[in-house]
């Protein structure tokens, strides 16, 4: 059974960082892509950040430098640690897991298994 599950949000202060966490069974990370999206109150999921089953990354172009997308095989388990954190990154973050291999842009319906979500609150 397929199942992710995230976590490591919090309240952080303007310009700290948080490392999330996502945890993935049922499948292995040598086999589909992950993907990180956001989603703030009132505005559509965006991707964020994916990682393809060969450990290659990609940011989407406004988070490029702050955030860091990394996984470690063993523990079967996807990072997204995020620096500089800033009042406009408050969302709930979700990870996914993509229908391939490969990272291919953040379209909703490539992804076909869903974290239940961690609440960043960037805030002083």
């Amino acid at each position: 059974q397929v199942q992710l599950v995230e976590s490591g949000g919090g309240l952080v202060q303007p310009g700290g960082s948080l490392r999330l966490s996502c945890a993935a069974s049922g499948f292995t990370l040598d086999s589909y892509a992950i993907g990180w999206f956001r989603q703030a109150p009132g505005k559509e999921r965006e991707g964020v950040s994916c990682i393809n089953s060969n450990g290659w990354t990609y940011y989407a172009d406004s988070l490029k430098g702050r955030f860091t997308i990394s996984r470690d095989r063993a523990k079967n388990t996807v990072y997204l640690q995020m620096n500089s954190l800033k009042p406009e990154d408050t969302a709930v973050y979700y990870c996914a897991k993509r229908i391939s291999t490969y990272c291919s842009g953040y379209g909703l319906y490539e992804y076909n298994y869903w974290g239940q979500g961690t609440q960043v609150t960037v805030s002083s």
